[in-house]
């Protein structure tokens, strides 16, 4: 089955095993992230294999499906109407909302439950969590009233919206909010989890804060690379998921439209840039599932625009040699895994 993605199991096994080590060795536990590929069960059963500590997903619905033995944490904040389901297919939930809360708490108690939680807290990346430090305490003041509810921990989420790189600084900030909550509630908090991959320079150099003791990591195990300035680690590998797609016509055609230019599929004017004549091709895949530009042309097929079915390349340098039924293969960035793996057109197979 074309497009179809190839996931190269011994290459993702072992970025697991490389980047598990290098956080255990240092006291960080690893909550897998599972989003990037819809929760497959394949690719969570190796995680658990390799030591993961947790498995993590922003969907309910694929932490309802998940069978594994280790806890299970919901990374998006919860829904109102999904606090239920929230309760029954997660161990623990991250939360900025005491509405929310108080809603898990009656969901837990109905199925006699205690339901874990950790509090997110903003440190100015400004997308999840409470900013403000009177919030937080009062936060968490009415929580530990909740009999169905326990505070685990604590955490922060940075680069994801604002792009703001976690840094010793940031971070010490973190620590402040546990050392103020234990102190003042006589509680100990279990998890500080400090962020994503993008803390991994800092985790690597051996700068992050003592006390940040779990970090939330999908594109650095499936990609090996860090998303604070988007480097590749030597010692892991950026080819784990292989991209193959078909080519159903080649033609020589212009490479401007002829005619008054619109709107295309998408209703946008599109524009072009007049190179005369080129050799166009057709590849069985579009925009309905995945964005060309996060397509990446090992041959350097220059790919130039899309419809919601098909992908259009530049192949005049490759004149005679690209034909229909050929196949060509792409590497893939975490964007164009996570849009792959949601359409039911693509295949997924593993070697």
């Amino acid at each position: 089955m074309y497009p179809r993605i190839v996931v190269n199991t011994e290459k993702f096994k072992e970025n697991l095993k490389f980047m598990i080590n290098e956080c255990h060795k240092r006291g960080v536990s690893v909550m897998g992230v599972s989003k990037v590929f819809c929760g497959d069960e394949n690719l969570v059963q190796m995680m658990e294999d390799e030591g993961v500590d947790f498995i993590a997903d922003s969907r309910i619905s694929n932490l309802a499906k998940t069978d594994t033995y280790v806890p299970k944490v919901l990374l998006r904040l919860p829904m109102i109407s999904e606090a239920e389901d929230v309760v029954m297919y997660s161990h623990i939930s991250l939360n900025s909302e005491l509405e929310t809360i108080k809603e898990l708490n009656n969901k837990a108690k109905n199925l006699d439950t205690v339901h874990n939680i950790i509090l997110m807290i903003d440190l100015g990346d400004l997308r999840e969590g409470i900013f403000e430090e009177n919030e937080i305490l009062s936060t968490v003041e009415e929580i530990l009233k909740l009999k169905n509810i326990k505070l685990y921990g604590i955490g922060t989420n940075l680069t994801c919206y604002g792009g703001v790189i976690p840094s010793k600084e940031t971070l010490e900030k973190l620590i402040n909010y546990k050392n103020k909550i234990e102190n003042k509630f006589k509680i100990t908090l279990d998890i500080i989890t400090g962020g994503n991959s993008s803390n991994i320079p800092l985790m690597m150099e051996n700068e992050m804060p003592k006390g940040i003791n779990n970090l939330r990591l999908g594109e650095i195990l499936v990609l090996g690379r860090e998303t604070a300035f988007g480097n590749f680690l030597d010692s892991m590998h950026d080819d784990v998921f292989t991209l193959y797609a078909e080519v159903i016509e080649v033609k020589i055609k212009p490479s401007v439209p002829v005619g008054d230019i619109g709107m295309n599929a998408f209703g946008k004017v599109p524009s072009f840039n007049d190179k005369g004549d080129i050799v166009r091709a057709i590849l069985a895949i579009g925009q309905q599932d995945v964005d060309y530009r996060e397509l990446v042309s090992e041959e350097g097929i220059d790919l130039i625009g899309s419809s919601s079915d098909h992908i259009i390349a530049d192949v005049t340098k490759y004149e005679g040699k690209i034909k229909v039924g050929n196949v060509i293969k792409f590497k893939l960035t975490y964007a164009s895994i996570l849009s792959l793996f949601t359409s039911q057109y693509v295949g997924i197979y593993y070697e």
